[in-house]
């Protein structure tokens, strides 16, 4: 079947590593993905993660006349009272200097939980949201990095996979994380509103 006959799902995000995920996460569902138009910058005012990814999903529909679809997750340490949460990005400057900081905070503390929160929005090409969905992933923040990945999956432990998030495969990304969790959810209504079943 040819791409131009699949509907067209534009990602809200110019990270191409969560643009490769989330279509991946999304390979049930017969899409044409896409990413955002180039050099676009969405700022995130919004005070929860849903608030931004709506936010996020509503201006790429409105600009690019298609679907659209966007993820807000963060970070949540239980022993920080849910820091950095929705500021999990803005942290520090860099992946390192977030990591750095965070485990400073955390210290030598035993009470080491917290969980990965992901929401997703997806809107039409109109610009209006019309679907939700969120999922979350516990775990426990290791004293120090384990393996390589983007923001703090090295800390990130989840017991049930026996790695950091860093170290998993993204079959057990899909099936474990909050990222892919919040997709599963989401996949059935994508489904009917696209009409593809």
């Amino acid at each position: 079947m040819p791409s131009s006959s699949l509907p067209v799902l534009v990602i809200a995000s110019g990270n191409p590593h969560k643009v490769a995920e989330i279509g991946a996460m999304l390979a049930t569902v017969d899409l044409e993905v896409r990413a955002q138009p180039r050099g676009l910058e969405i700022e995130e005012t919004g005070d929860t993660y849903a608030a931004n990814a709506r936010l996020k999903a509503e201006t790429v529909a409105a600009l690019t006349g298609h679907w659209a679809l966007a993820d807000d997750s963060g970070l949540e340490v239980d022993a920080l009272g849910g820091r950095p949460g929705i500021f999990s990005a803005r942290y520090g400057p860099t992946d390192h200097e977030r990591i750095h900081r965070l485990l400073h905070e955390l210290g030598d503390s035993l009470y080491r939980g917290g969980q990965f929160v992901s929401a997703m929005a997806l809107a039409d090409p109109s610009g209006t949201t019309v679907l939700e969905a969120q999922g979350l992933c516990r775990g426990l923040i290791l004293r120090e990095p384990r393996g390589h990945g983007p923001g703090y999956d090295a800390i990130f432990y989840l017991r049930e996979a026996g790695a950091s998030y860093a170290e998993m495969g993204d079959y057990q990304r899909s099936r474990l994380g909050s990222r892919g969790k919040a997709a599963a959810a989401l996949a059935p209504g994508l489904r009917q509103l696209l009409g593809l079943g």
